[in-house]
């Protein structure tokens, strides 16, 4: 961990909505002044969409290894030397994956499931957002979360969660539905290996809990809507959380166990902000002051 040079970690499956997440961060560190570095998971998969597509039409057994969840499918090797160069120098290097959402880089002439050649990060960054997979990973040979000074799991009920990726991945990302089904049933045992574990290892989890029928998310569904959900918020250290002040600023709040405070999906901004701005405020506080 690094105090000189914090490093936030947003963690969560395909579809979780850790880019909301990440999103609300943005819109906080524009109105607080604080420069951030933003690092996509996404831009350290180890191949291009088409170079993923020619190994498993002639390696069609290597289908569950090659998700990207595994480990054979990702740098991370290079994702946790960024996360030592920052912690240590505010340094580093990263690069992005062109998803068809990438309007800009796109019309720069960026092929979608490319990526962009290998840069430095910017100069004087006060922190590093990294929101993608495995910002909390650890296994014999990888551990990401020993740098990470503030981790946040984003972990909706599960048949939310693949509603989401359905939605997203068909209306995006140009995917049929069945095509997405076969992904979500095809990473499982990489589901349960590399991203599950990761919720253990958080500072905050962020569950959206839908209060509508999702008993069959295969089924084609809207998305539940915020007023449909609530959020269950989980901390570790609970005794560092002001729940009064939560409970008294968020309306219709309430504590479900002494760590986890549970929210009405509509008021989630602002209870998001609320619990972000003192946490983003303490390492800031922890660099300026060391």
């Amino acid at each position: 961990m690094s105090r000189e040079h914090p490093i936030i970690a947003v963690t969560g499956s395909s579809g979780a909505g850790t880019t909301t997440i990440r999103d609300a961060f943005a819109r906080m560190f524009s109105r607080q002044q604080v420069a951030a570095a933003f690092v996509h998971g996404d831009s350290f998969h180890r191949y291009t969409r088409d170079q993923l597509a020619r190994l498993l039409a002639a390696h069609p057994e290597r289908k569950q290894s090659l998700s990207h969840f595994a480990m054979e499918a990702n740098l991370l090797d290079r994702l946790e030397q960024l996360f030592l160069d920052y912690s240590t120098s505010g340094t580093g290097t990263y690069r992005h994956y062109i998803h068809a959402e990438d309007k800009e880089l796109v019309e720069a002439g960026h092929k979608v499931g490319t990526f962009t050649a290998w840069e430095s990060l910017p100069e004087n960054t006060d922190l590093l957002l990294y929101e993608g997979l495995h910002g909390g990973l650890v296994t014999e040979d990888i551990n990401i979360a020993q740098y990470v000074d503030l981790l946040i799991g984003v972990a909706p009920s599960i048949n939310l969660e693949w509603i989401q990726k359905i939605d997203r991945d068909t209306k995006l990302r140009g995917y049929s539905q069945e095509a997405v089904i076969d992904t979500i049933q095809s990473r499982m045992e990489d589901y349960l290996r590399y991203i599950l574990p990761q919720f253990s290892r958080t500072h905050i989890n962020f569950q959206r809990v839908p209060v509508v029928d999702t008993s069959n998310p295969f089924e084609p569904r809207s998305v539940p809507t915020s007023d449909e959900s609530f959020v269950v918020i989980r901390f570790r250290g609970p005794q560092k959380v002001d729940f009064p002040y939560l409970l008294a600023m968020i309306k219709d709040s309430f504590m479900s166990r002494p760590h986890t405070l549970v929210v009405p999906g509509a008021k989630m901004p602002l209870g998001l902000e609320l619990i972000m701005l003192s946490r983003v405020q303490e390492l800031l506080d922890g660099r300026r002051f060391k």
